[in-house]
């Protein structure tokens, strides 16, 4: 007796949404039930029309739900990115989303708070099993790195090279996160530091450092209430959550703490178009009324405040780097599976593997501009 071919779960294989969805994979080298670690192991109804009509918010739920897998969401969403299948689809319920993130200002100083609150609250306990040893949360520099910790460390220098620090200097840290960079800074290149967070988990470990005594700051606020000057002031992965109605504000408030004769440095995820919204799957799960800027934009918002000394586009390694720490999470789940269950499992795994494949696929990047206020005399010496 013949085997009978496995039929793929929930949906009738003459449906018009079947076949145009499955064509369109096709162009990606992606197939539903195939046999590749990419390909789409449907497990329930609903997946394709989800997707259809309301893009990677409803693939993603899809994927939060069970009712649809793969074993390399990384490999799978490369192949979908770098094939430029989302431009091939417009959802018609993402309207609303498309409109309000066009016009409306959702990264208020009311609403600042909230991404701290949902994401970098989560739990140190979590971030430390997940980051490197300094629980630093941003893209680290791998050109002669083999391990996270080294990668994140030649990172963190990169910027004190490249912001020229030396003794003596007051640094501030615009997101500083847990600290990362501070105690860095402070420990090789004897600087002071005060660093702003939204985050009062961030802030709360800040204070093991200064148990240190190292001679680093944290203060619980949203960026534009700062107002003293520094020598040196530095951003690492936090312009993305500033918003495009703010960025001529956050690059006044740089201009306006930055001494004459000192550095910026900003380093951000970016992409490639301007006309694009932030995914709604992100969010609304991961990075609430975050935004990713164009090097346009970040031009436009420093015309006339800054002159920018220096581009560096590094965003390969970020796709290296969100591989780490998938693998930490994977590796340290038993420890946080009762505390967040298998949905969260899911949402983050999705997150992690996502965003790996966009910057493979080089839909996004990672930049880091050096800018300052007059020019520096004779150029300025280019670091990597």
């Amino acid at each position: 007796m013949p085997m009978l071919e496995k039929k793929p779960v929930g949906f009738d294989e003459a449906s018009t949404s079947h076949r145009f969805v499955a064509e369109l994979l096709a162009q990606a080298n992606i197939h539903f039930d195939g046999h590749r670690p990419w390909d789409i192991q449907l497990n329930a109804p609903g997946v394709i029309d989800s997707a259809l009509t309301r893009g990677n918010l409803g693939f993603g739920e899809s994927y939060m739900k069970g009712d649809w897998d793969a074993d390399r969401l990384d490999e799978l969403f490369y192949r979908l990115m770098r094939a430029q299948l989302g431009q091939r689809i417009k959802p018609t319920q993402l309207i609303y989303h498309s409109l309000r993130s066009r016009l409306l200002n959702r990264q208020t100083a009311k609403r600042a708070w909230e991404v701290g609150e949902k994401h970098y609250d989560l739990g140190n306990d979590f971030y430390a099993a997940m980051l490197d040893q300094r629980m630093t949360y941003t893209c680290g520099y791998w050109k002669d790195a083999k391990t996270l910790d080294e990668a994140q460390e030649a990172k963190l220098d990169l910027v004190c090279r490249k912001l020229q620090l030396r003794p003596g200097m007051r640094v501030l840290d615009i997101g500083c996160g847990w600290g990362s960079f501070m105690a860095y800074a402070a420990e090789h290149y004897g600087v002071e530091c005060v660093g702003l967070t939204i985050s009062k988990e961030q802030a709360e470990f800040g204070q093991r450092l200064i148990k240190k005594g190292l001679p680093v700051e944290f203060r619980l606020q949203d960026y534009r209430n700062e107002s003293e000057q520094f020598d040196r002031i530095v951003s690492i992965g936090m312009f993305e959550h500033v918003g495009h109605k703010n960025y001529r504000e956050y690059m006044s408030v740089v201009n306006r703490c930055l001494k004459d004769d000192g550095l910026f440095l900003l380093h951000t995820i970016g992409k490639n178009l301007s006309n694009t919204v932030t995914d709604p799957w992100i969010d609304k799960y991961i990075f609430p009324n975050g935004e990713l800027p164009t090097l346009g934009q970040i031009a436009d918002a420093a015309e006339a405040l800054f002159v920018v000394e220096d581009v560096h586009n590094f965003g390969a390694d970020y796709d290296r780097t969100l591989m780490a720490w998938h693998n930490n999470f994977e590796r340290h789940w038993p420890t946080f599976e009762s505390q967040y269950g298998e949905r969260f499992y899911r949402m983050w795994r999705y997150y992690l593997l996502c965003c790996a494949g966009a910057f493979r696929a080089r839909e996004i990047h990672l930049w880091q501009l050096v800018m300052s206020k007059q020019g520096v005399l004779g150029g300025y010496s280019r670091v990597s």
